[in-house]
């Protein structure tokens, strides 16, 4: 999948969970967003861009998601 694509549509799920009041609610609830809808391949890919100069283009929320979360994330091997 296209790595800008991922982006744009992690930058989507941040900007809806942003509204929360609570910051930490919203990092998990954007993490548990990715876990849950987001195919292994998909998550991986993100997870790689995050160590990338792609990771420029992500939402904080996302950045922060990744890097707080990236245990649960990773997809099994």
């Amino acid at each position: 999948m296209d790595g800008n694509n991922l982006v744009r549509m992690a930058n989507r799920i941040a900007d809806f969970f942003e509204s929360l009041p609570d910051r930490d609610e919203a990092l998990d609830e954007v993490a548990a967003h990715l876990h849950k809808f987001w195919d292994p391949r998909m998550r991986a890919e993100i997870l790689a861009l995050a160590d990338t100069p792609a990771s420029a283009e992500m939402h904080l929320l996302v950045r922060e998601a990744l890097v707080r979360h990236r245990a649960q994330l990773t997809p099994a091997r």
